[in-house]
């Protein structure tokens, strides 16, 4: 890949159903940036899990499962894809069985540690290759990427974000029900920012954005404002004369 106009890391954290994927993409396409989703990664490992039918009370057997997982995600923004072995789970680790498994699976220490370190390496291959990623998940600016140049929370309504996860599995053909929807967002922020290992929380530093009455045009001309003043999108040499 040619080198991004974006200089580092740009971590973008928030619960389910804020616009974090679609925004995250957008930016990093922008600036020709690598991107990262860190929750397909948790959800491909759920996947895995799954198939393996092991108990999800059985924490030895569930990071068992994780660290023989072939997990390969790809960062291009335009593309991203995320497979087990050469298998192609894009498709698959969205449906309602990952999507009612993924907090317990990622709660899981054991799981986090191994797809953290799994992540950096990532980072840091992409930073070294174009100069830049966007990445996003709940622990980004927290845990991941805690020097990121600039760390963005996102936030929304519950009830704003149960139509937006529901617009989107419907227009991707599974059934969807928004007052089912609101209830799995809900457990999910409830389970997401009560377990013992990189809860789903605010980095001290990050800039709040609340997305509830903005649309993705809006966000991300928002996110691009804040990638310029941290001075993460560098001057050319002719600019500056």
């Amino acid at each position: 890949m040619a080198r991004s106009e974006l200089r580092g890391v740009v971590a973008v954290d928030g619960p389910s159903g804020t616009g974090k994927s679609t925004v995250a993409r957008r930016l990093a396409a922008g600036f020709g940036a690598e991107y990262l989703d860190t929750g397909a990664m948790y959800r491909a490992v759920t996947l895995a899990v799954l198939r393996s039918a092991v108990d999800l009370a059985d924490v030895d057997a569930i990071v068992e499962v994780a660290e023989r997982a072939e997990l390969v995600s790809g960062t291009d923004p335009e593309r991203p894809t995320v497979h087990l072995g050469v298998e192609d789970v894009a498709e698959e680790i969205r449906g309602p069985e990952v999507t009612a498994a993924v907090s317990a699976v990622s709660a899981v220490p054991g799981v986090r540690e191994l797809l953290v370190r799994h992540q950096r390496r990532i980072i840091d291959a992409a930073v070294a290759r174009t100069g830049g990623i966007v990445v996003e998940g709940r622990d980004i600016g927290t845990t991941v990427a805690p020097d990121a140049g600039l760390k963005v929370f996102l936030t929304a309504s519950a009830e704003a974000r149960a139509l937006r996860r529901a617009a989107q599995d419907s227009a991707a053909g599974r059934d969807a029900s928004v007052d089912v929807t609101l209830a799995d967002v809900q457990r999910r922020d409830r389970l997401d920012s009560s377990r013992a290992v990189s809860p789903l929380r605010r980095a001290e530093d990050a800039v709040e954005v609340d997305t509830t009455e903005l649309d993705v045009a809006g966000v991300l001309r928002e996110l691009t404002a804040l990638v310029e003043r941290r001075g993460l999108r560098p001057v050319p040499e002719r600019s500056r004369r």
